[in-house]
């Protein structure tokens, strides 16, 4: 898309550093450079003031990464390229059927009400759950590392939803400051509220992340 609209040598696009390094490598492969900016933290997606003021007047595009089941701002982002000139473009995520989306809502709903110890997600409008990703309170990335090693060894599943950002890995590393975005990376877990789910493994959920919950205080 980004060479179909005529993106390439010497221009910019502005693309978030949370997760998916293949944006950054497309925006490359099309020849132009990737430049990094910040996240909402309710949302894991784009900022849009973070992202206009990432516009330089090399700027020719921003690309918008939909994030665990949230819509980025896409109205302010749209705003953005409309005030400079620039191409929107969207990268979603890929939708699951409606009834295991109202699954994955129910599940999350459980979580929501059980969960104690953790941020939970701010639903938002039309969460659907691709990833229920918490935060952990504590000392960042060595605290939600050690909460995810007791999690597991609870026998529940969960992963670091994005272990390192796209600006500090070597083939993208930028001088850039970027706080939610790391803030993000060293705080954020996924729990599990796929379809196949039963109530004995929320409850197993539940159990396993309240034993832990709390007990991480935060840093002063």
């Amino acid at each position: 898309m980004l060479r179909a609209a005529g993106v390439g040598l010497g221009d910019e696009v502005v693309v978030p550093a949370f997760g998916n390094v293949e944006v950054a490598e497309a925006v490359a492969m099309a020849g132009a450079l990737p430049v990094f900016a910040d996240i909402d933290p309710a949302t894991y997606c784009l900022d849009p003031a973070a992202a206009e003021a990432a516009v330089t007047s090399r700027t020719a595009a921003v690309v918008v990464v939909h994030r665990f089941g949230r819509l980025a701002d896409i109205a302010r982002l749209h705003g953005v390229g409309q005030r400079h000139g620039l191409l929107v473009l969207e990268q979603g995520e890929s939708e699951a059927p409606y009834d295991e989306i109202a699954q994955r809502r129910e599940r999350a709903a459980y979580l929501d009400t059980k969960l104690r110890g953790v941020r939970r997600p701010d639903d938002g409008d039309g969460h659907t759950y691709q990833q229920y990703v918490v935060r952990i309170p504590g000392n960042g990335r060595p605290d939600r590392d050690a909460f995810a090693r007791a999690v597991r060894a609870r026998g529940v599943e969960c992963r670091v939803p994005v272990k390192t950002p796209v600006h500090r890995l070597p083939e993208f590393r930028r001088c850039v400051s970027l706080p939610e975005t790391e803030r993000a990376s060293d705080e954020t877990l996924a729990l599990p509220v796929h379809a196949s789910l039963t109530k004995r493994d929320m409850q197993r959920i539940v159990s396993a992340c309240n034993a832990l919950g709390g007990l991480l205080q935060p840093a002063f």
